[in-house]
């Protein structure tokens, strides 16, 4: 998936980690003109304004994208509450809007919808866990907006562990499944695994991966069923 145009540079930690919460890759712009000498090859798949502090910057990027010939959209618009009388007849600056201070679930909302709507991306797959987000198309994970730096096979067994929530699987499942049924490894492979998987994540969300003692592994809390 294309980039978000995000404005300004340096972008709002908030609306980052918001927007990499919800899944979507983005880069920012430190003035308007530079949306289009730093455009992506393949094009911007929508934009993510910021007005605070700068408005005027703010309202010339959106102008400068939408009079393109073919006009940039999705533009999700984001104003401090002292600015929303300035959206009065700037309608066709921006497809919608949200109100500092942000929340990610609302921010994934409207994007979510304004893609939709506007029929020009589609959100991308993802895999969604609490404060876990799983980028199916990136291979990129975040746990609370906190991007993880996860080696291959660390993303794929927590993929796997992550889409079937509430399932035990042994050891020597999890190598099947995950490694291959031509790996040789013994089961000691997967209990380092997910050691390493515990840290990453850190102590607050370690517990996302639970021991099932004498099993083996589930992802979440299981349910009891008689």
């Amino acid at each position: 998936m294309e980039p978000l145009l995000c404005y300004p540079e340096p972008f709002p930690d908030e609306l980052a980690m918001a927007i990499e919460r919800a899944g979507y890759p983005w880069k920012a712009v430190a003035r308007p003109e530079h949306a289009d000498s730093d455009e992506p090859e393949d094009g911007w798949a929508g934009a993510v304004v910021c007005a605070e502090p700068d408005a005027t910057g703010a309202f010339a990027l959106c102008r400068l994208v939408r009079a393109r010939d073919v006009p940039l959209r999705p533009l999700l618009l984001v104003v401090g509450p002292s600015q929303l009388s300035d959206l009065h007849l700037r309608e066709d600056h921006f497809d919608d809007f949200c109100v500092l201070p942000v929340r990610a679930d609302e921010v994934s909302a409207r994007l979510a919808h304004l893609f939709w709507r506007t029929g020009r991306g589609l959100r991308p797959e993802l895999i969604e866990h609490g404060p876990l987000v799983l980028n199916l198309e990136t291979y990129q994970a975040a746990v609370a907006g906190r991007a993880l730096d996860l080696t291959y096979m660390e993303y794929e067994l927590l993929r796997f562990l992550s889409a079937r929530p509430g399932k035990v699987f042994t050891r020597e499942t999890l190598l099947s499944r995950v490694w291959g049924y031509e790996y040789y490894g013994g089961a000691r492979t997967v209990d380092v695994h997910v050691r390493r998987l515990r840290a990453k994540l850190g102590e607050e969300h370690a517990h996302l991966i639970e021991t099932v003692r004498s099993v083996g592994y589930r992802f979440g809390h299981g349910t009891w069923a008689p």
